[in-house]
């Protein structure tokens, strides 16, 4: 955002932060959101580097599109579990997936 931008909010009474800061997570839930949100982007970017639909995935973990949807998207309604054994279903392997814990996501940018 635009220092301008700010500047122009902060003087009409708007709060500039973060999601963490305006949800007031704890450093353990903004963890845990930050580790699904990769391992989300990482399903998302297997399944189509291996050319498949989501609902060719989703019938090869027994499951439905919609819920494929809802894993590459980290909705509330899926766990971590459901999205780790959906890329181990793709194939990642143990490392692939160490590397996708271990790397630092793309800040958000605000407009």
């Amino acid at each position: 955002m635009h220092e301008s931008k700010r500047k122009r909010l902060r003087a009409n009474g708007w709060k500039i932060g973060s999601a963490r800061e305006f949800l007031a997570l704890t450093d353990q839930e903004a963890e845990y959101i930050e580790l699904k949100l990769k391992l989300a982007d990482c399903l998302r970017d297997k399944r189509r580097e291996q050319r498949f639909g989501q609902a060719e995935l989703a019938k090869r973990i027994h499951s439905s599109q919609s819920r494929v949807a809802k894993m590459e998207a980290a909705d509330d309604s899926v766990s971590i579990d459901l999205i780790v054994r959906a890329l181990l279903a793709l194939g990642t392997t143990h490392p692939e997936l160490g590397k996708v814990i271990a790397r630092t996501r793309p800040a958000a940018t605000a407009s």
